[in-house]
């Protein structure tokens, strides 16, 4: 059976957030301090995160983008992408991180069956970057994007928040960096998950800026089409590759959406903006069967809004912050 929405989405893309902990505090994401994060009792194990993603998987989840907080804080995290690798089913295993790990832990993860790297980095000054994450991490980033480069993998992109009047400034600069390294690069809005609630619509850079930005230097065309792909992609002449910009504000692309998420604590969850989830570790631990727990598994799916309601007078953002959802 297709994990199938009241919009005829099909859904293939599952998000799965290992930990809501992180060792950088992004201004857009997470306060400086004093965070709350999920018990460890909470988190799902290896094995209960491999019943729940096999049930996925039977249903058609051929994709799985492992996530966090950071997830590369996860003790676990090479068996977790070596138990996802040897799935029957044999989806596609990414990661979102932020590479400050990278260095220790990149050829392990490329043999454990991890295929592609998605690497989170919003300037190339060391000093924009500490104002951004408010932690020192700019050297080890670095290096670990090289130590990704040198275990093979390949693409990896590369994603950027621009912030006003912070390092908007930095997007050509960005992009020529992408460019001289091979990485693809991905700008995306500022969305309003911060654990903060202080997101400000009249701050984030818009699609139609970053654009202009980049077309100052370099002739971009639109690459066709994009299928589910959250990113707006587009050819960069003179060069192989691509640049993307991921517009869930100003240009959402709610209707080809075929992403589900699973949190760290076992809630699943059937939109990032979502004000509801519905738990599955409870019932995963209190003996529920493969039916029952499938069946709670289609009925938030069934639930599932047409959009992400971002702009409407009645949007709510939601009370889980990015870091504990997973991106």
């Amino acid at each position: 059976m297709s994990l199938v929405d009241g919009f005829g989405r099909v859904h293939k893309d599952l998000r799965v957030s290992l930990t809501d902990k992180c060792n950088l505090r992004c201004t857009y994401c997470m306060p400086e301090e004093g965070v709350d994060w999920i018990s460890k009792a909470k988190h799902l194990t290896i094995d209960e995160l491999r019943r729940v993603i096999t049930l996925l998987c039977e249903d058609g989840i051929n994709e799985i983008r492992l996530t966090g907080g950071e997830p590369l804080l996860h003790p676990e995290v090479v068996e977790i992408v070596k138990m996802l690798n040897e799935l029957p089913t044999k989806p596609e295993i990414s990661m979102t991180t932020n590479a400050t790990r990278l260095d220790t832990l990149a050829d392990e993860l490329k043999t454990a069956g991890l295929k592609r790297l998605n690497i989170s980095l919003d300037t190339l000054n060391p000093i924009t970057f500490k104002e951004l994450t408010r932690r020192d991490g700019f050297e080890e980033t670095m290096i670990g994007i090289k130590a990704a480069q040198k275990a093979g993998f390949e693409p990896i992109k590369i994603n950027s928040v621009l912030m006003r009047g912070i390092n908007d400034h930095e997007a050509v600069g960005l992009l020529d960096w992408a460019i001289e390294n091979q990485f693809e690069l991905r700008f995306i809005e500022q969305m309003p998950l911060d654990a903060q609630h202080a997101w400000d619509k009249n701050l984030m850079i818009t699609q139609e800026e970053i654009f202009n930005m980049l077309s100052q230097k370099y002739e971009l065309t639109a690459a066709g089409n994009r299928g589910s792909d959250p990113a707006e992609l587009f050819n960069i002449a003179g060069t192989k590759l691509k640049v993307g910009i991921i517009a869930s504000v100003t240009a959402p692309f709610c209707q080809s959406c075929d992403r589900l998420r699973l949190t760290s604590d076992g809630q699943i969850r059937n939109c990032l903006f979502s004000l509801s989830e519905s738990d599955l570790r409870i019932p995963l631990r209190n003996g529920a069967n493969d039916s029952e727990l499938k069946k709670i598994i289609f009925e938030n799916i069934a639930q599932k809004k047409r959009g992400h309601g971002i702009g409407e007078p009645d949007f709510v953002q939601p009370v889980r912050p990015m870091s504990a959802i997973g991106g």
